[in-house]
């Protein structure tokens, strides 16, 4: 439910942002921590009570920090090698909460908890199941934190986290026009593409860019009865409807984008290349390249 100055428009809106901080990292790490006890079916730590000679099924601490240490070792840890929320003085690396996030979403199963004896309580025994239902709430509590703190990120259904960019172009349409690309190949780099450009880490930003221009060159040898000029021209003709001045206009972006993709450190990595300074500009080649692709498939035979 809305507090009063969200629900009377009196708050002044969140910024948003990439940048996790200190309170931010706190509460997710808090959020992970009350889901630990469902990764027990992989950290599986067997007990045994002596007073009642029993065995019972226990979380295994120590097996599931030496775990995560090997599978995200850039993770935040203490100077007694803990996994804890940095202070003000230590640097951090936010991927790897965000890795952490997904290790919990792509492994948490159902369990439930029990007394031995109501009466007596000696020791809890955790029972694992096959099922995953508990994932939802996890998801909604991640979502609902990044949604809180502004965060641009989404835990999605497919248990993986994906950048949100605001204001983008591209949409669920448009990702599944490119099922209809009859050519494999293009249909594969639009793809992969469009992953590395929700990937959190702007590291991807470049290789984003480089795919989805690897996918327009590609494009325009789509009719392979063709060479590379002719194809691209029944392209745009296509596209134009036959219209001169369209014509002319999808050919002057088709050039465009070519100049851009030879130019600039895009497609080519020689010294002679111009660097891209900002990585906020390869949103906007993404996007830019990214529309006249999508338009171009509707029109593909």
């Amino acid at each position: 439910m809305k507090l009063y100055t969200e629900r009377h428009g009196i708050r002044a809106p969140r910024e948003k942002t990439y940048a996790i901080d200190r309170d931010m990292y706190s509460l997710l790490l808090d959020c992970c921590k009350k889901y630990q006890k469902n990764l027990t079916h992989i950290f599986t730590l067997n007990c045994h009570h002596d007073f009642t000679d029993n065995d019972y099924v226990a979380f295994d601490e120590k097996g599931f920090t030496t775990r995560i240490k090997i599978r995200i070792p850039s993770l935040f840890r203490n100077e007694y090698d803990r996994i804890c929320v940095p202070t003000d003085d230590d640097e951090y690396d936010q991927y790897s909460l965000l890795d952490y996030i997904e290790f919990f979403a792509q492994n948490m199963q159902d369990i439930s908890e029990r007394w031995n004896s109501e009466r007596y309580r000696n020791y809890q025994t955790i029972d694992c199941y096959s099922t995953s239902n508990i994932f939802k709430e996890f998801q909604d509590e991640i979502n609902g934190i990044f949604t809180d703190a502004g965060l641009l990120y989404e835990l999605t259904d497919k248990k993986i986290i994906e950048r949100v960019v605001e204001n983008s172009p591209l949409t669920i349409e448009i990702e599944n026009s490119f099922a209809a690309v009859a050519e494999a190949g293009t249909s594969e780099l639009l793809k992969d593409a469009v992953a590395l450009y929700k990937t959190p880490n702007p590291a991807a930003r470049q290789d984003s860019v480089e795919k989805i221009w690897d996918a327009f060159e590609r494009l325009k040898t789509y009719y392979t009865t063709l060479d590379k000029k002719h194809s691209s021209e029944k392209i745009v003709n296509d596209m134009a409807g036959g219209n001169p001045d369209f014509v002319n206009l999808f050919n002057d972006e088709f050039k465009a984008l070519t100049d851009i993709g030879n130019n600039y450190r895009v497609r080519h990595h020689e010294t002679d290349k111009i660097d891209i300074m900002d990585v906020r500009y390869y949103d906007y080649l993404f996007n830019r390249c990214l529309s006249l692709i999508a338009l171009a498939i509707k029109y593909l035979i």
